[in-house]
């Protein structure tokens, strides 16, 4: 792991540049509400980082603008859509030619998701979306090939929505399910990773 600065939209962004040695892939991952606390430094984004890097993903997790060392302040979701330009820019100019993968929790999973198709990514994964929450209007389908993770006990935000909203989603998307689980996964971190990389 390294800690690195990336040259954003409105000042410098931090991020931490890690994953597999000799990758065939990149993939940034995109953390949860600025303004509830969200972090690049969220269990759930850390564990996303570590299940990327044994698909041989080269990995970039970044503070949005505003958080810890980024410059800025929270631009509700619009902005931080730069902010992810920029960081996909940094690691495709370090490391050409290598296809995209995008993740995202909560409202990471939707910044991701807005920008799946301007920036050509190959696969998305979403844990958690925000799909009624936050004022956001979630995105269309990507053309990318697409996780979607979601726990049925969320307290943050309506499994029932998630699930409803992917159903009439054409083509589908992979959903995995969580029954039980809450929306930061306390205890199934785990099973998480597991699930995923048995997908991947």
């Amino acid at each position: 792991m390294s800690v690195i600065t990336i040259d954003g939209p409105s000042g410098a962004l931090e991020g931490v540049l890690g994953g597999a040695s000799e990758p065939t892939r990149i993939a940034v991952i995109c953390h949860p509400h600025p303004l509830h606390g969200g972090t690049m430094s969220n269990k759930v984004v850390t564990m996303l980082e570590r299940t990327l890097a044994q698909m041989q993903c080269a990995t970039l997790r970044f503070n949005f603008r505003g958080v810890g060392a980024s410059a800025g302040q929270f631009d509700e979701g619009r902005g931080e859509q730069d902010d992810l330009a920029a960081a996909v820019a940094f690691l495709r100019a370090r490391m050409p030619n290598l296809p995209l993968w995008l993740a995202g929790f909560s409202f990471g999973a939707f910044v991701s998701a807005a920008q799946a198709d301007a920036l050509n990514a190959q696969c998305l994964i979403s844990v958690a979306p925000p799909v009624a929450r936050f004022g956001l209007a979630f995105p269309t389908r990507p053309r990318a090939r697409w996780i979607v993770a979601q726990g049925d006990a969320d307290e943050v935000i309506s499994a029932t929505d998630v699930f409803a909203f992917f159903e009439g989603i054409n083509p589908p998307v992979e959903m995995l399910r969580f029954a039980g689980a809450g929306h930061f996964f306390h205890g199934r971190l785990v099973e998480l990773r597991d699930r995923l990389l048995t997908l991947l």
